[in-house]
């Protein structure tokens, strides 16, 4: 919901991407020591795209995460999303997109111990200000989706690795967002739940939904079409290809 007097975003940057990233450094202050955790980052992402971004530990793919997120800003550069810049927002503003805009999938999950999966899928919709009966009715459709009809009641020490994380997927996307967000998504999972989600990502992508996944598994990226490859704080290569083919020279 927009506060009002709050800057409406616009439909999309000039150049017609849903994410339009341009020379993004970000830099952290370690005692007496700067670190570039980003260093010059240029990425452009239309709606529609299905994207993993792969790099080594220290990398910066989990500071670009942040970034798209908007649960961090750059210390120079440019990041639009929507054609609104992001650095302009002040916190309450950035809170407001990340709950409209973002969906975030975590590889820990970070559901609520004590609150059931319908409670957890409806915390979104809870901060949105939504009435009670139509953020239930939206949780259990989104539940039912992720085939999680039948466990809406109980809580995530109840479920499996693979149902949490479900719920979680199932709270990423109560709330009809741009981006879905997803770091690690596989990574507390066993081969055969971890496939499992991998194909309940591809079905959202299928369904329009714009998605991000950070990834540190070949077989992982590999589901994606376009991967991105992160080393000391910039772009090493960014290629396209047909999800399941491995990517193109």
């Amino acid at each position: 919901m927009t506060e009002p007097n709050s800057p409406a975003p616009a439909a999309a940057s000039a150049n017609g991407s849903l994410i339009d990233i341009r020379d993004v450094r970000k830099v952290y202050v370690m005692g007496t020591n700067e670190v570039n955790a980003l260093d010059g980052v240029d990425l452009q992402v239309r709606a529609g795209e299905y994207l993993a971004i792969m790099g080594p530990s220290g990398s910066g793919k989990s500071t670009l995460m942040n970034m798209i997120g908007c649960l961090d800003t750059p210390t120079s550069g440019s990041y639009k999303l929507r054609g609104t810049e992001i650095r302009e927002r002040d916190d309450d503003e950035l809170a407001r997109i990340r709950n409209q805009e973002i969906g975030f999938i975590f590889q820990t999950f970070n559901l609520l111990p004590r609150a059931d999966a319908l409670h957890n899928v409806e915390l979104p919709l809870i901060y949105a200000g939504k009435p009670a009966k139509e953020r239930r009715a939206r949780a259990k459709e989104l539940l039912a989706l992720v085939g999680l009809g039948d466990r809406m009641h109980h809580r995530p020490n109840e479920l499996s690795g693979g149902q949490r994380q479900r719920v979680a997927i199932a709270r990423a996307l109560v709330n009809d967002p741009s981006i879905v967000l997803a770091d690690e998504p596989t990574g507390n999972l066993d081969t055969k739940t971890g496939q499992e989600i991998m194909a309940l990502l591809g079905e959202i992508h299928r369904k329009g939904n714009t998605v991000i996944l950070v990834t540190h598994e070949e077989d992982v990226a590999a589901q994606a079409h376009r991967v991105v490859r992160l080393r000391d704080g910039k772009i090493e290569s960014d290629r396209r290809h047909t999800a399941g083919a491995g990517p193109s020279s």
